[in-house]
């Protein structure tokens, strides 16, 4: 599918020499579209593994069978998210990829933007950082949610834009991943950069909570 979806939305990009040729590195990304964990791995040259939430890899029958090898295919690693101790065993998964010196794509906002606007970041990437010391590196994703917006199953032909930002250096906080305000401090950092280099409208909630308010509206 790769070669069919670079000819059909010719992403374009700008950043490039910001990615490091070797070593861990975690991308912190905007999320406006499904297609943005497929496009991304699309224009590295080395493999880029996602966290995803483990229900897309339990469905049944052909379907599931096809699902769950595209996932599988496009470096998505499954994860509980339902809180808990099932979020410090993803924050360990994700570590496991890092400490192997391989690269991670990360979603601050935990979810997709409900309306293309940027949502406040949750701080467990944060502590991915510190504990880590994989260098960051932003990446916005522009108009993928055009291409493919939620809720649409067939993609749109469309152009894309994939913005590399400069890596982010946080060593000065190191040994201070048990300090929330630290962590708070580093993620707001991150999403500031990623607001800059994406132009996307700042909103300070969390996007899951619009989401939710919003689904309680629906009923």
């Amino acid at each position: 599918m790769g070669p069919l979806l670079m000819t059909v939305c010719r992403p374009w990009i700008v950043g490039r020499e910001n990615i490091p040729a070797k070593g861990a590195v975690l991308f912190a990304g905007n999320h406006l579209s499904f297609i943005d964990s497929v496009f991304l791995p699309l224009v590295l040259d080395r493999r880029v593994s996602f966290l995803a939430k483990s229900d897309y890899f339990r469905g049944t029958g052909l379907k599931g069978w096809i699902v769950r090898q595209f996932f599988i295919g496009t470096g998505m690693i499954p994860i509980d998210r339902s809180g808990g101790k099932a979020s410090e065993d993803s924050l360990n998964t994700g570590l496991a990829v890092l400490a192997q010196g391989q690269q991670l794509g990360i979603y601050p906002e935990g979810t997709r933007s409900p309306d293309g606007r940027m949502y406040r970041g949750r701080t467990g990437i944060a502590r991915m950082v510190l504990e880590s010391g994989a260098v960051v590196v932003p990446v916005a994703m522009i108009d993928t949610d055009k291409v493919m917006p939620t809720g649409t199953r067939i993609p749109r032909p469309r152009r894309i834009g994939i913005v590399f930002g400069e890596p982010l250096d946080f060593s000065r906080f190191h040994g201070l991943e048990g300090d929330r305000f630290v962590l708070r401090s580093i993620t707001d950092e991150i999403m500031y950069e990623l607001n800059r280099i994406s132009g996307q409208e700042y909103v300070d909630v969390y996007a899951s909570s619009v989401k939710d308010k919003l689904a309680a509206r629906a009923r």
